[in-house]
């Protein structure tokens, strides 16, 4: 299932199914037919598969008429992020495309050779914003704004040293973040203040459940500043691949439901170009994953109070 969460005019956050050009509301459907779902992307994350599963049964088993009086219009709603406020930081990894390792060592001062465990970074709930937001910029803090196009995986439950063959029983399924980075606001090799300002994370379009994506490991991904392609690449080029970063994470800390990790982004960022480039006032960024969707937002110029 292609899941959202949204709101209409006047309401709270909804949890909803995209189906066709229009968006189940769950709420509406699971009274219609004496049921009822999980309020929240989180709550049904928890819930796990057996609820998935249950809500794909009632809108297979639904009529024409039910579906329809439980729909609106996507055009009609405001999509949020699919987990608008998750409860830890979201789990970044850097350096995980062997062509971004290049260019980073080249612009960024980072080590030319492969990473032989994962970069780990994170960024906080703060940074999540959804598509057809704003990605704030504070032009007195970064004069280097940068993009990265990312497959973002969501853990479906707890896990404490996972084994890689076990690994893919913990994802819940995949959304897309754009990674963005201020890249002068590096301190002594730390990353958070560049990855970690408000509005740094754009999320979404949905979270699509793993079921719906055969192989994670061989999506396109892309992405567009004002139209014009500036990274285009495939999951396949992953140098640690989802079962191997859920296995090194979970060597590290527990993870859990609703956990995020952001797993890397390939080459053509802005500051691995020649010249480099940076996104200002006014830019329109697109990232798009294959199977999933596209993520847009404009970047808004904010001064400091």
């Amino acid at each position: 299932m292609k899941l959202l969460t949204y709101t209409t005019q006047n309401s709270e956050a909804k949890l909803g199914v995209l189906h066709q050009d229009a968006i189940i509301d769950l709420e509406t459907l699971g009274f219609k037919h004496n049921l009822t779902f999980p309020k929240t992307m989180l709550d049904l994350i928890d819930a796990g598969f057996d609820e998935v599963k249950r809500i794909e049964n009632t809108i297979k088993e639904s009529s024409e008429n039910v579906i329809a009086s439980s729909s609106i219009p996507i055009n009609e709603a405001t999509l949020l992020a699919p987990i608008p406020r998750p409860r830890k930081n979201i789990i970044g990894i850097g350096l995980n495309y062997t062509e971004h390792v290049a260019e980073s060592a080249r612009t960024l001062d980072t080590d030319k050779a492969l990473p032989q465990k994962p970069v780990i970074f994170s960024k906080p709930p703060t940074t999540v914003t959804a598509t057809k937001t704003d990605i704030l910029h504070n032009e007195n803090l970064t004069q280097q704004l940068d993009w990265e196009v990312e497959l973002a995986v969501v853990i479906g439950k707890k896990g404490k040293y996972v084994t890689k063959e076990n690994a893919m029983d913990h994802v819940f399924g995949y959304t897309v973040i754009n990674d963005i980075s201020a890249r002068d606001c590096r301190r002594a090799g730390q990353w958070i203040v560049s990855k970690g300002q408000d509005t740094f994370a754009p999320m979404g379009p949905v979270l699509v459940t793993k079921d719906e994506i055969e192989d994670p490991h061989n999506l396109n991904l892309s992405l567009k500043l004002n139209g014009v392609e500036k990274q285009n690449s495939n999951t396949k080029f992953m140098l640690f691949r989802i079962e191997d970063l859920i296995q090194d994470l979970s060597e590290v800390f527990t993870l859990e439901a609703g956990d995020i990790i952001a797993t890397g982004t390939p080459a053509g960022v802005g500051a691995g170009r020649e010249p480099q480039e940076w996104m200002w006032d006014g830019d329109v960024v697109e990232a798009t994953v294959e199977k999933i969707g596209t993520l847009t937002n404009r970047v808004k110029k904010i001064d400091r109070p």
